[in-house]
């Protein structure tokens, strides 16, 4: 029964939600099926813990319990244009429908029916008419500044009138009306005001949220807001041009070409850098962007959002999409909003007719603006970076160069680190002489290094190689050159296999058994071999019998050595669980990681990655063995044991030479079923 209940409720959440007409009606739906168990009418509310502020809730912040990282506790109250019945379960009356003046005060905005009244304005909203009044809170009147207030109330005739007619529209105006960048003509002196209805059901006026909408008079409906607003009459541009904390953007806005676009019509989010916030970036970093107009412009658009947010409208962390063409985590914590996780705006919502304006005392700057070096700056790659400084390549990393560098995570280096001719001659092939990016990148692909040698690509299912180092990160693109960021600090292959394993003094039994098996010219000629390659210490772990039967019969060494030689070139990165290589002879050998170490039919490879021109050697301290036959299911080992103990009780004389027979017979179980007999 429980179960039942469970999905008729999932139903109807899903039925209510597919019919609601709007954002906001889908979040009241959500609120309202949350408090039926409460009664009729009645709606589920999150307030935040500490503040007076509530919200009506969606599915992820029930289940969440946050709003703006704060923790909320739930309410139960009654819905909009709904109260208490004495005795009564929920909220099964309507609100009487009364005049605007007397709606006021049934929905708590006591302050605004108050000023009404001192302004003169109660005849006009008690009497004929269709209206829609945004009505202050009581709290958003005692948040006016003090002087804001005593200019209002000291001439209530004509200022305080206004202000209250620029919250009224002459016409009736649900939640349902109130579309995402609509403008409606106040009452007073037609000066617009703005709305926005944002898919996670916030809306606003004037960046004022509505916190009880839809409540309904016999001569219109009143909306309640959080704050009070003022005339917008001024475009974002004439606001940043008016604004002597914005000078230095003033001046960059003006030498990108981007003013008369912030004067045009819109619905723009400008996070504005004040002066301090240009003054705390290098100097030399500032008079590079600022001379230069893609980089500069990029930087701008970087600042501005595609649509329109209020601060109202962020209750949670929310990737928005930029000017630029790439986002910002645009979020919140408490009442502070946040840039990328960031607490540096100091001032919201400053409104203008095509957009909002927030100021920020950090200046953003995207990757597509940077040199190398300053996309290297905080990241997981400044040892490398440093490493590529003291090898003398700065000039590749600040300059207009067209190249691609792969840099090695920080725990890639391993030890003390000495800047040696070998070291400087490393990081030049650290140094792509293009630019290229990760989703371009193909299998067999060669890229030349600063250093003259030629790269190769490998892709494999569940990575992307440049040799034996794999992509750890996502691409980084500056303004001419790319970062790479890879786990491994790269080898370049600098012999063929048979090369690499001569020069290694581990691999000198291994070296005599390849040239007694004829097999000398095979890895040395042109291909993509992956060789298991047995270290001295394997061949000596072997019984000295097994070891000169071995060395003496050809064909069995060549088989041998073959078994550890797959035809495809896999560097570590490449391996799976259960990754599979046919070597030139047997069956597949099985490959798989654990702790990060590469095991071969379960041998543990000491030493992945050594690089060669024609395939790659892995180091192995044991000869790799085929792997015994896996048992298929457990059904088919079931079998087994019933066949065997069928014949126990017939009497039958059965070999049981198998150890699975074996611990059978000898388990309590089947001691058991013997007494039995």
């Amino acid at each position: 029964m429980k179960h039942l209940t469970l999905l008729a409720l999932a139903l109807t959440l899903v039925v209510s939600l597919c019919v609601a007409k709007s954002p906001y009606e889908s979040v009241l739906q959500h609120s309202r099926i949350r408090g039926r168990p409460h009664g009729p009418n009645v709606c589920a509310m999150q307030k935040i813990q500490g503040t007076d502020k509530k919200y009506f809730t969606n599915c992820k912040q029930w289940y969440h319990r946050k709003i703006c990282g704060k923790p909320t506790v739930i309410s139960y109250e009654c819905c909009p244009g709904y109260e208490k019945a004495t005795g009564e379960k929920g909220c099964p009356a309507a609100l009487p429908l009364v005049n605007i003046y007397n709606t006021l005060g049934a929905v708590g905005a006591t302050t605004t029916q108050m000023y009404s009244d001192r302004a003169q304005l109660r005849e006009e909203i008690e009497g004929p008419g269709s209206f829609t009044f945004f009505a202050p809170s009581n709290e958003a009147w005692a948040a006016l500044p003090t002087e804001i207030l005593d200019a209002l109330v000291s001439n209530v005739n004509i200022e305080l009138l206004n202000a209250l007619h620029y919250h009224m529209v002459n016409k009736r105006l649900t939640s349902e009306d109130l579309k995402h960048g609509a403008s409606f003509p106040s009452m007073y002196q037609d000066f617009d005001v703005h709305i926005h209805h944002y898919p996670n059901g916030i809306v606003t006026v004037n960046c004022a949220r509505l916190v009880k909408t839809d409540q309904h008079a016999t001569n219109g409906i009143v909306h309640v807001v959080d704050r009070v607003i003022t005339a917008i009459t001024n475009d974002v541009s004439s606001l940043i041009d008016t604004d002597d904390d914005l000078e230095t953007l003033r001046t960059a806005v003006a030498a990108a070409g981007l003013t008369t676009m912030l004067e045009n019509e819109g619905h723009y989010t400008i996070f504005a850098p004040t002066n301090e916030a240009f003054e705390k970036i290098p100097a030399d970093t500032l008079t590079r962007i600022l001379g230069d107009p893609v980089a500069l412009k990029d930087m701008l658009n970087y600042h501005i959002l595609k649509n329109m947010h209020c601060s109202e409208s962020i209750v949670t962390g929310t990737p928005l999409e930029t000017l630029q063409g790439t986002t910002l985590e645009v979020g919140c914590e408490g009442d502070e909003m946040t840039l990328n996780g960031k607490a540096i705006i100091q001032s919201k919502d400053k409104l203008g007719t095509n957009g909002v304006v927030h100021y920020i005392n950090e200046l953003l700057i995207p990757d597509s603006a940077k040199t190398l070096l300053e996309l290297a700056e905080g990241s997981t790659v400044t040892t490398a970076t440093k490493m590529f400084v003291d090898a003398g390549l700065s000039t590749h990393l600040t300059g207009s160069e067209a190249v691609t560098m792969l840099a090695p995570q920080n725990d890639a280096f391993k030890g003390s680190l000495t800047m040696t001719g070998e070291m400087k001659k490393l990081m030049r092939n650290h140094i792509i002489k293009e630019t290229v990016s990760s989703k371009g990148l193909y299998h067999g692909q060669e890229l030349e290094t600063l250093g003259g040698l030629k790269l190769r690509v490998f892709v494999y299912r569940n990575n992307l190689c440049i040799e034996n180092a794999c992509i750890a990160a996502h691409d980084k693109t500056g303004r001419f050159a790319t970062m790479l960021t890879v786990d491994k600090v790269l080898v370049p292959p600098m012999g063929t296999v048979m090369d690499v394993l001569k020069a290694d003094n581990r691999f000198s039994t291994l070296v005599d058994a390849i040239q007694k098996a004829g097999m000398t010219e095979l890895l040395n000629k042109q291909g993509a071999y992956t060789v298991f390659a047995p270290t001295n210490d394997a061949f000596k772990a072997m019984p000295p019998g097994d070891l000169n039967r071995l060395m003496s019969n050809t064909q069995k060494l060549v088989n041998t050595l073959k078994y550890h030689m797959g035809e495809e070139l896999l560097v570590s990165g490449g391996v799976t669980s259960h990754t599979r290589v046919k070597p030139m002879v047997g069956e597949r050998l099985e490959l798989g990681v654990r702790n990060q170490t590469m095991y071969v039919n379960r041998v543990p490879v000491v030493e992945a990655d050594l690089m060669a021109t024609n395939g790659v050697v892995h180091a192995l301290n044991a000869i790799i063995k085929p792997l015994p036959p896996k048992v298929q299911n457990d059904q088919a080992a079931g079998s087994v044991v019933m066949t065997r103990t069928s014949a126990v009780r017939s009497g039958t004389q059965v070999v049981r030479n198998d150890d699975l027979f074996q611990k059978v017979m000898k388990s309590r179980s089947s001691k058991t079923m013997t007494r039995v007999q």
